[in-house]
């Protein structure tokens, strides 16, 4: 019996959440008293895994691997748990860990609990702590299954170091071309910006800002703090800022340390999004907007006078 975590990567870089996933799955470990691996897939990242909490990694790379397929990785997963006896298998929940969590479920014939926000209590059966109804509820959810499996949303765990090195263990791959049936044409990414679903800070913009003539004004803010931009849904419908931006129930949900809103009015399915931030600041020029009963601090003013005074501010405070 053992732990096993998907590390994610892109590009050669392992992402935040890895580091989590990985810090997560060492403590549920220690509570079971067993092992922690860790399977990375690809290109992998230069960080030895060791330092985060894996007692070992396992690694497959060919060419099977190099563009990334739910199906080729569910298929390496579920080998790796069968060949080393895992049967706790943790996945961070970006978009990768939600199309090869649910594949692997199957495979597995696995108990699986999404949206996971606190560690396992294992003290009288598998019981964890989830999200549900679009953050409004937190579920305690109890996996009966011998095999289980858990995808964890990113900035809900902290990130632990060990000084340690973990062991590289070498398994047979044993998939092949044929076991695929399907085929990734091409992929698009977007680049050079900090990922929504791994930033600490994010600015978001609405209507408010009026158009994309102003949205330098988000950007300007977010480049003071080092913060990630996003976007409300109206905005990327009017194509204003790109579908990858957009933040809420239907688009990326996000858990940052802080989230300011500036020129949205918090309709519920922008709430649904965001809600799990740690704080939540809102700028608005109507004081009756819904989205002030969910702040932690409102300003009732015009987003595009409040934004660069607020930029001007925190430079001044940086300097």
């Amino acid at each position: 019996m053992a732990v096993l975590i998907f590390a994610e990567s892109d590009s050669g870089f392992y992402k935040k959440s890895t580091f989590e996933a990985i810090s997560y799955g060492r403590k549920l470990a220690d509570q079971l008293g067993t092992t922690c691996i860790a399977i990375s897939i690809g290109n992998k990242g230069t960080e030895n895994l060791g330092s985060f909490g894996a007692h070992q990694e396992v690694l497959y790379v060919n060419e099977l691997y190099q563009t990334f397929n739910p199906q080729s990785y569910a298929k390496a997963i579920s080998q790796t748990a069968q060949q080393l006896d895992c049967n706790v298998i943790i996945i961070s929940q970006t978009y990768t860990g939600k199309s090869i969590a649910p594949l692997l479920a199957i495979k597995q014939n696995a108990s699986i609990a999404t949206g996971v926000i606190g560690m396992a209590n294992t003290i009288d059966g598998f019981t964890v702590k989830t999200t549900a109804f679009s953050n409004k509820a937190i579920a305690h959810v109890k996996l009966n299954q011998e095999q289980k499996i858990l995808t964890i949303i990113p900035n809900s765990y902290q990130i632990n170091t060990y000084s340690e090195t973990s062991e590289i263990i070498n398994l047979e791959d044993t998939i092949a071309a044929s076991d695929i049936n399907s085929t990734v044409l091409s992929t698009h990414k977007e680049t050079g910006k900090i990922p929504l679903t791994e930033a600490e800070l994010v600015i978001s913009g609405g209507r408010g800002l009026k158009g994309t003539e102003n949205w330098n004004l988000v950007e300007e803010l977010a480049s003071a703090l080092g913060a990630a931009t996003a976007c409300s849904k109206p905005v990327s419908d009017m194509e204003w800022r790109p579908h990858s931006e957009h933040v809420g129930q239907t688009g990326i949900t996000i858990k940052p340390n802080l989230y300011i809103a500036a020129g949205i009015s918090g309709a519920i399915q922008h709430l649904a999004g965001v809600s799990g931030s740690k704080v939540i600041c809102v700028i608005n020029t109507d004081p009756e907007a819904p989205f002030f009963k969910a702040a932690d601090y409102g300003i009732v003013g015009d987003a595009l006078e409040v934004l660069p005074r607020l930029t001007r501010r925190i430079l001044e405070i940086k300097k």
